[in-house]
């Protein structure tokens, strides 16, 4: 489902590719919000321009191509902090957040509006 919104929404062509995704540790993926993570992986691999390290993404991707609000993302974010990350990027919808953080977070209502703006 990722792969169509990448191509449709994001206009990047991965039809004639074969796309392989390797989870550490045998870990569950059935969490939405590690759908932003997983689009910019492949992103990335398919640009031949790695995503910064420091950047951490969390989301759920809508069939539209917009990203989707998700839960307990305070949390997700002190986490992200405390494993190093210096910048965070969320859903519109996740700007309620209470608390500040030592992390830059980025607000963005689509995946093609993150694709340009890290890739250019």
């Amino acid at each position: 489902m990722l792969l169509a919104v990448l191509e449709k929404r994001a206009g990047l062509r991965l039809q004639d590719r074969n796309v392989f995704v390797n989870i550490t540790g045998g870990l569950k993926v059935d969490d939405p919000a590690l759908d932003l993570a997983v689009c910019m992986a492949i992103v990335g691999s398919l640009k031949d321009n790695a995503i910064v390290h420091d950047q951490c993404f969390i989301g759920e991707v809508g069939l539209s191509g917009t990203l989707r609000k998700v839960l307990r993302v305070e949390q997700r974010i002190a986490e992200a902090e405390r494993l190093g990350f210096k910048e965070v990027f969320v859903a519109p919808q996740n700007q309620s957040i209470a608390r500040s953080f030592g992390v830059k977070v980025h607000y963005v209502q689509t995946l093609k509006e993150l694709i340009t703006y890290l890739l250019h």
